[in-house]
């Protein structure tokens, strides 16, 4: 085997080095974009694009604080997305989630700041589901408290007659939407 000695150095020896040290900055780097990956968006630049959406298609946006444990935000979302009520929703609110108060193992799905954001409308304690209204600059038209109770997802008579009352106040939703959507969340109960 040939190998050339440079300045008092072996080649073979000097290339094996390098090579490890490349090797060790790409694994570094992927291990670093693999943990940028997987982590969640940042609440700020979540509301900003949503904010930007809503004034670009003149609509207000509902955001849903939720966890992936958390069983009435997953009815929250069937029910929005139920193909009976979906359009009235799209047509008029720009929806976005915001994952906050994850169990420390799903830590990494929570959206940065959502949190900050969440205490900001007094909803820490609240429970989940909680939501608000916001305009397209980011004012606030709603939230989901009744008095000191939060709604969550709305199932009770009373719960889906005061979402409806939000609804109406915050959108263009028709009389025939509204009876659509309160038919579609009062299952919620019924499921139970």
């Amino acid at each position: 085997m040939y190998i050339r000695v440079i300045r008092g150095k072996n080649l073979f020896k000097t290339k094996t080095f390098v090579m490890k040290k490349i090797f060790s900055l790409c694994f570094i780097s992927l291990f670093t974009l693999a943990a940028f990956a997987q982590s969640a968006p940042n609440s700020g630049s979540v509301m900003a694009a949503a904010y930007k959406k809503a004034a670009k298609e003149h609509k207000n946006v509902i955001v849903i604080f939720h966890a992936s444990w958390c069983g009435w935000c997953k009815k929250m979302d069937a029910s929005m997305a139920d193909p009976a009520v979906k359009k009235y929703f799209d047509d008029n609110y720009v929806t976005v989630h915001l994952d906050v108060q994850e169990k420390p193992a799903d830590k990494k799905l929570q959206n940065p700041g959502a949190d900050v954001f969440l205490a900001k409308y007094k909803g820490e304690k609240a429970g989940l589901p909680f939501f608000l209204i916001m305009d397209e600059k980011g004012t606030k038209l709603g939230d989901s408290f009744v008095g000191d109770a939060n709604l969550g997802c709305p199932a009770s008579p009373a719960e889906v007659d005061a979402f409806a009352a939000l609804l109406r106040k915050t959108s263009k939703i028709d009389e025939e939407g509204l009876k659509a959507i309160i038919t579609r969340f009062r299952q919620n109960e019924e499921k139970e």
